[in-house]
């Protein structure tokens, strides 16, 4: 049980945080958070943490804006109770997509939910698969930013395919996709993809050979999932023999588990990074690997100040 090291959580990924709680032998810090009658959040920690190392769990999933308060509120109580440091560990980063100004007056939302971030008090942000790598610079403190890809990749380690071959659904992911690939000696194609408005993509091209092939569709997130089920099909429709798809963050918006459940797609594997337990009961395509050891060992060396970088894929 390393020493100093204080764990706290909101209501956002509770089962993770215990998680990473039982791979570090620590207990997570008893604190109240709860929400008034009229939907004002109230942040209470209920044991000593003067002088603690503090790391907050706590993923901006849905409800995002509701994840985010929590977070922004136990980091300032935090603050005001003395801690030494506070790591604010968010495995998956809302208002990620909105990182640049795609038409006139429109916000950064990224680069505005950093400030708010620094501004309520925390000192390191410690995250896993950013949706654009570019958000660690909206920082003005150290951002740790951390791989799923070894996790996923010792799950497709392990399984028997024909002629492997992993899909990047389109060309900003051509890159990830590439280095997922040589790690599993594995040919790569790619999806040229027309999005055609907000959540909304038509699949045109498969670039690459994929007849005969088990494929594997390869994204950092997988929201209303039109992009990965059309992707699967255009596969499919190419002479794919069969088509897995993976993910970090399964957002699964809307009628996403309807479109899995329709679609093509043998099997998606995903990590816990959003708690995802009333979405498996009504999916059974879907399964999940935890990230907690990852994050575990990621806490411990930044608390004894060790380095991180060989957990970087």
């Amino acid at each position: 049980m390393p020493d100093g090291i204080t764990l706290l959580t909101g209501n956002a990924n509770r089962p993770l945080a215990l998680k990473v709680s039982q791979n570090l032998g620590i207990p997570l810090t008893d604190a109240t958070v709860s929400t008034f009658s009229d939907g004002e959040i109230m942040v209470r920690i209920n044991e000593n943490i003067r002088g603690s190392d503090v790391f907050v769990i706590q993923p901006t999933c849905h409800p995002v804006n509701n994840n985010i308060m929590e977070l922004l509120l136990m980091i300032d109580a935090l603050k005001r109770a003395s801690a030494r440091r506070i790591t604010a560990v968010i495995p998956y980063y809302g208002y990620a997509r909105q990182d640049r100004k795609v038409q006139p007056r429109v916000p950064i939302s990224s680069k505005l939910v950093a400030d708010l971030l620094t501004a309520a008090g925390a000192n390191r942000i410690l995250t896993i698969d950013l949706h654009a790598a570019q958000i660690q610079g909206f920082f003005n403190i150290p951002v740790d930013h951390l791989y799923a890809a070894p996790i996923l990749h010792d799950y497709f380690k392990g399984h028997q395919f024909e002629n492997l071959v992993i899909v990047s659904p389109d060309a900003g992911g051509a890159e990830r996709a590439r280095a997922f690939a040589k790690r599993l000696k594995a040919s790569l194609a790619i999806i040229d993809k027309r999005r055609e408005a907000t959540n909304v993509a038509k699949i045109m091209n498969v670039i690459g050979d994929v007849k005969g092939r088990d494929a594997v569709l390869l994204d950092d997130m997988i929201d209303t999932a039109g992009t990965i089920t059309q992707a699967a099909d255009a596969i499919k429709q190419n002479g794919a023999r069969k088509v897995f798809a993976a993910c970090t963050h399964a957002v699964l918006s809307g009628s996403a588990v309807d479109k899995i459940n329709n679609s093509s797609l043998e099997e998606v594997i995903t990590t816990d990074t959003i708690p995802l337990e009333e979405k498996l009961q009504e999916c059974k395509k879907i399964k999940v690997l935890t990230i907690s050891a990852l994050l575990a060992e990621a806490i411990k060396r930044i608390h004894y100040e060790s380095s991180i970088s060989s957990l970087f894929y």
